[in-house]
């Protein structure tokens, strides 16, 4: 039941250390799988200690057992080894302390171990961390480098060396970590996040040379794997031998089979890129040499042509002579649209002048008109003593009316 206090109805630290260790000791007996991290036998003492600890998280528990059941076991216990502890929670009322006391402690043989590997394998598996899709491209050129590696190890001298063999210039973030024991998962999923928050940083190579199981165990585990595959930045992994496979090598952008291939798969060789850019330079010369030459005996071969090199005797001579009778044929046509219309025209003209009045007149008519203009037509028009024009074919003379009588 929960307490009932107020600031002015406390309870004693006593009180509530009691309530701890009721809580406590109701859950009874459990099996439970750490790592030993310390073990301490005292010569003649009945009692023996050790602190088991999570190998993904900093958590820890101290545990009591009688020192005959670590002498029974069939082979020594020693500190880093994984095992299973069948205790029970107790708590310490005067000190506020929690530990378990165990009645049976089994080491993890490698069988287990590999089996869990194998089990936790088929479930990232089934999650699709190892997907291909999932993968990142390397930069061809990568700005900085971050190196996830033990202190002064080999792995770290292979990288670096070869790195800057074949770049020099190219700067890194180194991460050294334990990559083996105790505290190697958390400090290796620290590292891991410290360069994947770091802009500068494009590349990630985490290395570690061979071992045997138990030294590649962190490299299989969850908290490490996940790590990886949450990682925004492009991961390479050197882990061991080739022949060996942790499980972040399966969900890894890169693996790389040692250290000094991840070098070479991260790091471009400078020199290599330049005689391959002197191939290339090369062979696009030689194109375009063979491309100019082609097209120069096109040229040679067009301008050859009688078209392009005698074009007057190619163009004009083969078409003078139907030119020349063109134009005779056009002179003649035209002559004869000429003569034609010429007496056309003749015809047209007698017409005209057979039918103007200039005609008329030239056969001996007159024209009479009063002096306003007006042309006579009949002899009613006019009065004895009007003066009148009369027109003739060539001239005109004046007259005057004497006498006039209506045709009848």
């Amino acid at each position: 039941m929960a307490l009932q206090t107020s600031p002015d109805n406390p309870v004693p630290v006593r009180v509530v250390s009691q309530h701890i260790g009721a809580w406590i000791h109701r859950l009874g007996w459990v099996w439970v799988e750490g790592q030993v991290t310390q073990l301490t036998r005292r010569p003649g003492a009945r009692t023996a200690f050790l602190v088991l600890r999570d190998t993904a998280a900093q958590v820890s528990l101290q545990v009591t057992c009688p020192a005959d059941l670590l002498a029974a076991a069939d082979a020594p216990l020693a500190e880093g080894a994984r095992v299973v502890v069948h205790a029970k929670p107790s708590w310490y009322f005067e000190r506020g302390t929690l530990s378990m006391a165990a009645d049976d402690i089994r080491p993890v043989g490698i069988g287990v171990l590999l089996a869990r590997i194998d089990h936790l394998r088929r479930v990232l598996a089934a999650e699709g961390l190892f997907d291909v899709e999932r993968k990142a491209r390397l930069p061809f050129v990568p700005t900085r480098i971050g190196l996830v590696c033990g202190r002064s190890s080999a792995a770290e001298h292979d990288v670096l060396t070869n790195a800057r063999l074949r770049a020099p210039g190219i700067p890194f973030r180194i991460e050294n970590v334990p990559v083996q024991g105790i505290a190697a998962v958390t400090e290796i999923v620290a590292a891991l996040q410290r360069l994947d928050s770091d802009p500068s940083v494009d590349v990630i190579i985490l290395a570690r040379g061979g071992g045997s199981v138990e030294d590649l165990l962190p490299f299989s585990d969850e908290a490490v794997v996940r790590t990886v595959a949450g990682c925004r930045t492009p991961v390479v992994t050197a882990i061991g031998h080739e022949t060996d496979t942790p499980l972040v090598d399966l969900v890894a952008d890169v693996r790389a089979s040692t250290p000094t291939d991840a070098a070479k798969r991260v790091v471009p060789d400078v020199a290599d890129e330049l005689r391959r850019v002197s191939e290339a330079r090369r062979r696009l010369r030689d194109r375009a040499t063979a491309l100019i030459a082609h097209e120069l005996t096109r040229v040679q071969g067009m301008t050859a042509h009688p078209l392009l090199s005698r074009p007057v005797q190619a163009l004009v001579s083969p078409r003078r002579e139907g030119a020349d009778q063109a134009r005779r044929d056009l002179r003649r046509s035209l002559s004869h649209l000429l003569s034609t219309e010429r007496l056309r025209l003749e015809q047209t003209r007698s017409q005209v002048t057979a039918l103007s009045p200039a005609g008329t007149l030239a056969r001996g008519y007159a024209i009479v008109q009063r002096r306003d203009g007006a042309v006579v037509r009949s002899a009613t028009e006019v009065a004895v003593g009007d003066t009148l024009r009369v027109r003739l074919a060539d001239g005109q003379l004046g007259a005057v009316v004497t006498d006039g009588e209506r045709q009848p």
